[in-house]
Order: structure tokens, then C-alpha cells, then sequence
């Protein structure tokens, strides 16, 4: 495959125009206010599997749920790809699966709980699925100078289209009458709706154009789990062989403990510490993804100059200070949340882009197993936002408060900035420095 070709590289960044809407819409800005209001309102309890639960509660651990199975079946999945050369097809399965479940949504009501909160976990699956896939293709679609700026361009455009159908997805809600919707509600499930058709629409732009079928590393020699195993396996090893790799993936499990919960619960956390209203809580999340696209930019101009790790210990420490204003914050405090708002989409965008360029340099270049690769770095990612919701919808559970929570997430910050302390704050080019102990 011809690296650094334009046409390959849009397609490519396509794809987050096409899944972000998932993130947005789906886990940020109308589904959450819909789940709770078809679950009995916020924080009321409703019963699952015979059990008692806070549907707040019950939010975040389905999120926590979807990625942590996605996390445990990653390393299979991928490894089976490099194996076959295929991972476009699995990244379309899951593409596929996560659209469709999406517009499956659109039956979720008060008499479907159940339905509801596992079409939610499916979409989750298939989200998080297709970005082992998604991500693996960078290296072979740009040269290791273009990291920054392609990883950036994609998280730019994930952004900007996710906004983009917001917008209209909010005229719809707000304007349901006029354009001659029964009801509101019924507005909000077309939305939905739209999430999928956009999500599964626009990823045909980005699959017409990546190649079918990659390097094949090797062919089946006893029964695919086994292979599969084995071929990670051999991964792990070259990682552990690779010690500035090591404590970065040490740092990014901590650090996107903090990433991950925070961008999924912001919202939340808007409305029940700060009291925010429904209007003012949209606003906030349109600011954070248009100031996104200023960050992932404006931090790949600042890797130009001091290089990936000082960018991204910059942007750690940013992160533990938000966490720290957060715990502070109190009923009332909107203009002080819009502003803290503007720092946590700044931050967003930075450490996204600059954590999917910095691996992909620091893998070994000569490797043609992205795919296994690129595994871990989801595995991780996965992991950790699994961990991190789990943990800050426990805590909020035994406390009451949403303020402890935020500072537990500090802590995971802190943790992430030990380990990348270490790691010398220069451009990663050279298999010299990689090898660095």
C-alpha cells in the first residue's frame, strides 16, 4: 500500500466522522438524559437480574460492561487478522454491529428496559471493536513523520461530524411539533435512528477505499484460539523487549482511566453537582468537541517542537488540575463549569491524537502484525475505561457524591504522569532511542 497517499488517508479519517456520532449522541448528550427518563428519572432505582441499582449506576457499569468484553476478546480478534490480512473485514463487522444496534435504539421505551440497556452495550462493543482495527491501519497508511497530523486530522473530523449531526438531531428535539413528531420522545428515537444510518453511511467511504486485504503474516498451523493465543503471545514479548513502549502503556492505562470516564460522565456530573439544565449541559458538549479540534492541532504543533511525551506530559497534568477543579466545584457554579468545560476539550483533544500517534511510532517499524499490536493499545484503553467507570460509579454509590469520584480520577492522572515522567521528552524516530532502557 502506497503510504502518505491523500485520497487513502481521507478515506481513512472518515471513519471517525462516521463512529464519533456513537460518542456524542449516544454516551454524551441525548442518551443519557432519555435512559434516565425511561428508567424512572434520575437516580431512581430499577431492578435487573432481580437486583436493586441506581440507573445512574446502572449507566456507567453498561459502559464499563461493553468495553471490558471488547478488551478481553480484542487480543484474539486482532491476532486473527494479521493472521489472515483481513482486518478490514472485522473492523467492518464490528462497524456493522455497533451501527446497527445504534438504530435499534429506536425501540428502546419504559416497557424495554432491558432492551434498551443491551443494544446500549452492543453499540459500545461495536464501537470499541472497530477502532482496534480502525487505529492498526495508520502505520500502513502514512509514514511515521505524518503520525501526528493524520492521527490529528482524524479526531478533527470525528469532532466536527459528530457536532454536525448534533445540531440537527437537537433542532429535531427542540423543534418536534413543527416538524410533526407525535411526541418528543419520539424525536429523541430518531435520533437514534439517525446515529446508525449516519455511523454505518458514512464508514462505506472509508471501506470503498482501504485495501481488502493486508500483509499475512502467517497461516494457520493447529486451531484458530490456539494460533491466535500464540500470536499474542510472540507480541507481548517484542513489547516487553521495548522498554520506553512498556512505560507508556503503563502511563496510558492510568491516564485514560481518567480520559475515558471523564469525557462519558461529564454531563452527568454537570447536572447533578453543578445543576446545570438540560440546554445548558448541550452547549457545554458542543464546546468541549469544537475546542477539541483546537487541541489535537494545537498539540501536534507542540510535538513538532518538543516532541510527543512533552506534549503529553503536558496534557497529564492538565487533566490532574481539571480533576482537582472539578472536586471543587458546587451547585450554581455554571460559568466556572463552562470554563473548566474549555480546558477539559482542549486536553480532550490533545492527549487523544497525541496517545494514537505516540504509540504508532513507538511500535517497531519493521513489524507487519499492526493489527496485534494495535490490540494492546485498545486492550489498555478498553481496560481502562471499564475500570474507570467502574470505579466512579462505585464510588459515587457509597458516598452520594460525584465529587470523590472526580478525585479518584485525579489520582489515576497522577499515576499516568509517574510512569511517563521518566520517558525522555524527544521526537521517537530512531529504533536506538526505542530501545532505550
Amino acid at each position: 500500500m502506497q503510504k502518505n497517499n491523500s485520497k487513502t488517508i481521507q478515506a481513512w479519517a472518515m471513519y471517525d466522522w462516521a463512529n464519533s456520532v456513537y460518542s456524542l449522541v449516544i454516551t454524551t448528550a441525548i442518551f443519557p438524559g432519555y435512559f434516565y427518563a425511561m428508567s424512572g428519572g434520575k437516580n431512581a432505582v430499577v431492578q435487573i437480574f432481580g437486583a436493586n441499582i441506581a440507573n445512574t449506576v446502572l449507566y456507567t457499569w453498561a459502559l464499563s460492561i461493553a468495553f471490558l468484553f471488547v478488551a478481553c476478546i480484542n487480543p484474539i480478534l486482532s491476532s486473527l487478522a494479521d493472521m489472515g490480512g483481513n482486518k478490514k473485514k472485522f473492523m467492518q463487522f464490528f462497524c456493522f454491529l455497533g451501527s446497527a444496534s445504534c438504530a435499534s435504539l429506536f425501540f428502546f421505551t419504559k416497557d424495554s428496559l432491558f432492551f434498551g440497556v443491551s443494544m446500549f452495550i452492543m453499540a459500545g462493543i461495536g464501537w470499541a471493536g472497530s477502532l482496534v482495527f480502525y487505529n492498526s491501519f495508520l502505520p500502513e497508511i502514512a509514514t511515521e513523520d505524518k503520525f501526528d497530523k493524520v492521527s490529528a486530522k482524524g479526531f478533527s473530523l470525528g469532532y466536527i461530524g459528530s457536532v454536525i449531526l448534533l445540531v440537527i438531531n437537537l433542532m429535531m428535539v427542540q423543534l418536534w411539533q413543527t416538524i410533526g413528531f407525535e411526541t418528543q420522545g419520539m424525536a429523541v428515537r430518531y435520533s437514534f435512528l439517525m446515529v446508525g444510518v449516519w455511523w454505518f453511511g458514512f464508514s462505506l467511504i472509508t471501506f470503498r477505499v482501504l485495501p481488502s486485504k493486508t500483509t499475512v503474516i502467517s497461516a494457520l498451523k493447529n486451531n484458530i484460539l490456539k494460533d491466535a493465543k500464540l500470536k499474542f503471545s510472540n507480541v507481548w514479548n517484542e513489547v516487553k523487549q521495548l522498554p520506553l513502549l512498556k512505560k507508556f502503556l503503563l502511563s496510558f492505562l492510568f491516564y485514560s482511566m481518567g480520559v475515558q470516564t471523564v469525557m462519558y460522565v461529564a454531563t452527568l456530573f454537570g447536572e447533578d453537582v453543578v445543576g446545570m439544565k438540560q440546554d445548558q449541559l448541550i452547549t457545554l458538549v458542543l464546546i468541549l468537541q469544537l475546542v477539541a479540534v483546537v487541541g489535537a492541532y494545537l498539540f501536534s504543533k507542540i510535538s513538532e517542537v518538543n516532541g510527543n511525551i512533552y506534549a503529553i506530559k503536558i496534557s497529564v497534568l492538565a487533566w490532574t488540575l481539571i480533576c482537582i477543579c472539578a472536586f471543587l466545584m458546587e451547585k450554581g457554579m455554571v460559568i466556572q463549569f463552562y470554563t473548566l468545560g474549555v480546558f477539559v476539550g482542549m486536553m480532550m483533544g490533545a492527549i487523544q491524537s497525541m496517545s494514537r500517534s505516540t504509540y504508532a511510532k513507538l511500535i517497531p517499524k519493521e513489524t507487519t502484525n499492526t493489527a496485534s499490536y494495535f490490540s494492546f493499545y485498545e486492550t489498555i484503553e478498553k481496560f481502562s475505561v471499564s475500570v474507570g467507570a467502574l470505579v466512579f460509579g462505585l464510588i459515587n454509590a457509597l458516598t452520594g457524591s460525584m465529587h470523590y469520584s472526580a478525585l479518584a480520577l485525579g489520582i489515576f492522572f497522577i499515576l499516568g504522569f509517574v510512569f511517563i515522567y521518566k520517558i525522555p521528552s524527544l521526537q521517537i524516530y530512531n529504533t536506538s532511542l526505542k530501545n532505550e532502557n
